[in-house]
């Protein structure tokens, strides 16, 4: 194959492998749970990740939620394993034990992140129905 062909295809490769940059962006996430439990209740938390430009190339690579500090969730993606779509969910049980503060974040693999997300949920003392009666 001629050197200026070679060029060529690899210019038209990258062109397809990489979005554009006004449609390339940082990975981010939104985080929906509850503001109130009851305590000792298990409740989902979904974490919401959006990324435009998910292609082999450039992709959402990371996700992590930590709770009052601690990772409890991650997922890894790759090139082969991509995430399917451009805005795509989890969603963890999590266990209200005490105050919780629980932040999740997304990396790009070429652009980074746009910085984590948080929620707090406040546990609510459990009531009884004989409690409950007047």
């Amino acid at each position: 194959m001629h050197p200026r062909t070679l060029v060529l295809v690899a210019l038209l490769v990258a062109a397809w492998a990489v979005p554009a940059p006004g449609f390339a962006d940082k990975s981010s996430v939104s985080i929906e749970a509850p503001a109130t439990a009851e305590l000792g209740a298990e409740v989902p938390v979904k974490i919401l990740v959006k990324h435009t430009g998910n292609t082999f190339m450039h992709h959402t690579n990371r996700v992590e939620v930590k709770i009052n500090g601690r990772t409890v969730e991650g997922w890894e993606f790759s090139a082969r394993n991509r995430p399917e779509d451009e805005t795509f969910t989890r969603e963890v049980l999590v266990k209200v034990d005490s105050p919780l503060e629980i932040v999740g974040q997304a990396w790009c693999n070429i652009h980074g992140s746009e910085g984590p997300a948080s929620v707090q949920v406040t546990p609510v003392p459990v009531v009884s129905e004989e409690e409950g009666l007047p």
